[in-house]
């Protein structure tokens, strides 16, 4: 790979989620921290009081309910994002 990667995400910020989908980003966030907290562990990573790469330890490897408002703002950001990345593609997501 030549040059700096620039990264170009889809252009959201006019997409409004319909109220019916805002229920859905609490769950989906969750599950964004479930997904990665499972794989950090099955690649031997373990909870610690700061982030060490040597060492494996990371202190968000714990349940979503006991993250910080900023850590679940992370990833109700990546729930949001992609909940309007789909509708913005024409997809309907119904119950």
């Amino acid at each position: 790979m030549n040059g700096i990667y620039i990264p170009k995400p889809a252009e959201l910020n006019d997409v409004k989620l319909p109220d019916e989908l805002n229920e859905l980003v609490e769950h989906v966030a969750k599950n964004v921290h479930e997904v990665w907290a499972q794989n950090r562990i099955r690649e031997g990573w373990v909870c610690g009081p700061c982030r060490n790469d040597e060492l494996k330890t990371h202190p968000c490897l714990i349940p979503y309910e006991e993250l910080s408002e900023v850590e679940k703002d992370y990833d109700r950001n990546t729930a949001m994002e992609t909940l309007k990345l789909i509708v913005s593609l024409g997809f309907k997501i119904s119950k």
